[in-house]
């Protein structure tokens, strides 16, 4: 494997988890919005559909910083 192909693959993953995080965190706040009396442990729904927001801009703010810093263009 070439370096080239590791950090390629690397930051594939990176990409990817971070993009399976906003989806688990969108599915949440859908379920928060749908069914909030449903969620037992989360009597503050507010609180909790703005933890999954922050999730969100979190990783999205990665995924940014990933193709600012990272991608091909940019590598020296």
């Amino acid at each position: 494997m070439s370096c080239t192909s590791l950090r390629g693959d690397i930051l594939s993953a990176l990409r990817t988890q971070s993009e399976g995080n906003i989806q688990k965190a969108r599915v949440n706040v859908e379920v928060y919005l749908h069914h909030p009396v449903g969620i037992g442990e989360h009597p503050d729904i507010i609180a909790a559909i703005q933890d999954q927001l922050d999730i969100i801009a979190h990783e999205e703010e990665r995924i940014t910083m990933i193709d600012k810093h990272f991608t091909s263009h940019h590598h020296n």
